[in-house]
């Protein structure tokens, strides 16, 4: 699409490789995610199957919870919510991955071809960024960053709670334990990660030198950095294979190998 401010180029592109082969993939993955977590979040059941709980729905936030013994029980939102508890806390984690600047190029390609793909024109006819509604909420992305650290950090504790057993022992490890485990090494690693965490520990530096350990900090996730979007994806599939896997438990379909 030609304008003013466009070069005057008759052709649409003049790239000869599969260009359209990435966006599409990457449209299909993430609306393939979206379809399974809307219809987990709206289930409002079998998320939670001793000692596991689903990540969709931690921390539970509503008086409707199932009683998780050492969990995520946080019923603030008292009775009255009549909807699935994980639509309280889903909005968090959400919001991150949503505001994420590889997100925001996957879904701009993938979906609003935005541009769909490098040197090739997008079909809109005028480019106003992220300074409209509602694209000026990805601003909110380093608030998003602090809310999912600490979802993060009650992950973990879900986790920990993972070595116990189906009466509560201490000492045992299953299955689960190790796709928890798994999960939330790839949920940290995503999350510090982020360009927020980066600019966070060592932005606004005019000399590293007088900042050693800060320096170090950005170093370390600058490295991460370099990784954040194979690191997007894992996580978001390790995400959805753990909450998968309490489904399972909690639906009857096996039973939980236990290594010990």
């Amino acid at each position: 699409m030609q304008s003013g401010t466009r070069a005057a180029i008759p052709e649409r592109h003049l790239r000869t490789d599969r260009w359209w082969l990435a966006p599409a993939a990457t449209a299909f993955g993430l609306f393939v995610f979206v379809v399974y977590s809307t219809w987990r979040a709206f289930a409002g059941a079998d998320y939670y199957h001793a000692p596991y709980v689903s990540p969709f729905y931690s921390p539970c936030l509503a008086e409707s919870c199932e009683q998780m013994q050492s969990g995520p029980n946080w019923a603030l939102f008292g009775d009255w919510w009549p909807l699935s508890p994980a639509l309280i806390i889903l909005i968090f984690p959400l919001g991150f991955r949503l505001t994420c600047y590889y997100y925001r190029k996957a879904y701009y390609r993938g979906f609003w071809a935005s541009p769909p793909a490098c040197a090739v024109a997008e079909p809109h006819k005028r480019y106003t960024g992220e300074t409209r509604f509602p694209l000026i909420l990805q601003n909110l992305h380093r608030y998003f960053f602090y809310a999912a650290v600490g979802v993060a950090v009650i992950l973990t504790w879900d986790t920990l709670l993972g070595f116990r057993n189906s009466e509560y022992e201490w000492g045992h490890m299953g299955l689960g334990t190790v796709v928890f485990l798994i999960n939330i090494v790839l949920i940290w690693a995503y999350t510090i990660s982020c360009h927020s965490c980066r600019h966070i520990v060592g932005g606004r530096l005019k000399h590293f030198s007088k900042h050693p350990v800060r320096y170090r900090m950005w170093g370390l996730v600058g490295k991460l950095n370099s990784r954040h979007m194979e690191l997007a994806w894992a996580s978001l599939l390790s995400v959805g294979l753990a909450d998968l896997y309490v489904y399972l438990l909690a639906t009857g379909a096996f039973t939980d190998p236990q290594f010990f």
